[in-house]
């Protein structure tokens, strides 16, 4: 398969509004694996490697998020897949 890295870094209200548990549910129905973090300045990143179209569709997920998040700005970085991950979950 050929694989692709997408790491986004999202802001606006993303933190406390399930934000990470809906991107989870989302990478794994995509089958994508990664991880998703809260920072301390009240974004989430994301990190998901997979196929290029199951990457873009979590990335226009992730651009509208869960209901009760409001999603201001995305950034978007593409990169090779380090296929270092065995599945998508949530990191503390």
């Amino acid at each position: 398969m050929n694989s692709t890295r997408l790491e986004l870094r999202i802001r606006g209200r993303v933190q406390g509004v399930f934000y990470r548990f809906s991107a989870l549910q989302e990478a794994q129905r995509l089958a994508l694996t990664g991880w998703v973090r809260n920072c301390f300045d009240g974004s989430v990143e994301l990190v998901a490697e997979g196929s290029r179209q199951n990457c873009e569709n979590l990335l226009e997920y992730c651009r509208q998020g869960p209901r009760g998040a409001q999603v201001d700005e995305v950034e978007c970085r593409w990169a090779p897949a380090s296929e270092s991950f065995n599945d998508f979950a949530i990191r503390y």
